[in-house]
């Protein structure tokens, strides 16, 4: 019969748990990030390719939007300012969703996207859905919920900001 050291025995089972936590932390924001990702893209395509969106006026346009919510937002001199050029917010929005959702799935910037898309979704809230009640119905404010772990913590695994990261580890 051998003799088991159950201290030795203990901390190899606590370093095979702490190694399997870190790993699984590395990829608790994956699944959040593919979503919001696709979920920019999918956003900013959509402006893109629906004509009635990127209008000053009619039914289903950026301009006819903004209207709608100015009296109702919670910064109207932003309603305001998007109003100047309504076919330019819209264009500059789809642009922006769109930059922030590849920057997100790709990993690129993953930080600065993730800020970009926190801002979209509290200019968002501010704006178009600071008037549903109750609030948790307006889905603003989820996604700068949302936003703010990859803020935090960017893209630590599937991402080009690693990869970048372990190349130049490597080459010191």
């Amino acid at each position: 019969m051998t003799h088991v050291d159950r201290t030795t025995a203990t901390y190899a089972s606590d370093d095979v748990s702490t190694d399997r936590r870190e790993r699984t932390a590395q990829y608790a924001l994956l699944p959040l990030r593919l979503f919001l990702g696709v979920t920019f893209v999918y956003a900013g395509l959509d402006k893109l390719f629906d004509s009635a969106f990127l209008s000053a006026t009619g039914t289903g346009s950026i301009g006819e939007l903004m209207s709608s919510v100015r009296n109702t937002s919670a910064v109207p001199a932003l309603v305001d300012m998007a109003l100047k050029s309504p076919e330019g917010f819209g264009y500059a929005m789809a642009f922006g969703e769109l930059a922030v959702g590849l920057g997100t799935l790709l990993g690129l910037l993953a930080r600065p996207a993730a800020l970009g898309g926190a801002l979209i979704s509290l200019s968002l809230w501010l704006t178009v859905s600071w008037q549903t009640e109750p609030y948790y119905y307006g889905n603003d404010l989820a996604y700068l919920i949302a936003w703010l772990p990859l803020v935090l913590a960017g893209a630590s695994v599937f991402s080009l900001d690693a990869a970048v990261a372990e190349r130049r580890r490597r080459s010191r």
